[in-house]
């Protein structure tokens, strides 16, 4: 079983915010491919179906965390452990303010990065978790960065947006198959995004 978790807030008012983006994608991800209906589990919604890969299907969990974004963990933890899989089997996806807008990054292990939460996964099952990385750009000051993620996707931003979700699905056979330079590179071909110093950007638009 493969554990793919978004990141993002419960409720109306937090889902067109940029730290939930985790939630974008997982949801982009369940419709491509026909999950099944959400269910609370977890102290998460829920929803299991399989992704087709050229080794056959691969069965795999859609989980959004209900706990809000800094208590992440406990759900994760506990679907965790229901299935008794290994970190190496979670996908954590979420919004990283270190990559340029529409940029995508994959990485397994490594710090939090001041991202409370992927510290709770961490702290919950390791740091050996597989990381989507989801670039929303900087917002210029350390100052900003709450109101930043906190704030939803300006109009502009929903081309690029719908772009790197929708790449996000199309691409998920190579992360299902474990091959995840391959899938950045497929989600950075299907939706190109410049590369550029997020901070730099924010500033020169100030």
């Amino acid at each position: 079983m493969l554990i793919l978790t978004g990141l993002g807030n419960p409720g109306a008012r937090y889902a067109g915010n940029r730290h939930n983006v985790g939630f974008m994608a997982v949801d982009e991800i369940a419709r491509r491919w026909g999950f099944g209906p959400e269910r609370s589990r977890f102290s998460a919604l829920a929803r299991e179906g399989s992704i087709d890969t050229a080794g056959g299907p691969v069965k795999a969990l859609i989980l959004k965390p209900q706990t809000y974004y800094n208590e992440s963990g406990q759900a994760v933890g506990a679907a965790m452990k229901f299935y008794k899989v290994k970190p190496a089997d979670v996908v954590v996806f979420y919004d990283e303010i270190d990559l340029a807008p529409g940029r995508f990054r994959m990485k397994t292990g490594g710090g939090a990065a001041g991202n409370n939460g992927v510290r709770s996964i961490t702290a919950h099952i390791g740091p050996d978790f597989r990381r989507a990385r989801l670039g929303t750009g900087h917002p210029g000051h350390k100052d900003r960065v709450q109101g930043h993620v906190l704030s939803d996707f300006h109009k502009v931003e929903q081309g690029w947006l719908a772009d790197l979700l929708r790449a996000c699905a199309d691409a998920a056979p190579l992360l299902a198959a474990g091959e995840d330079e391959k899938y950045q590179a497929e989600v950075m071909r299907l939706a190109p995004a410049e590369k550029a110093d997020p901070r730099k950007a924010a500033r020169e638009a100030d």
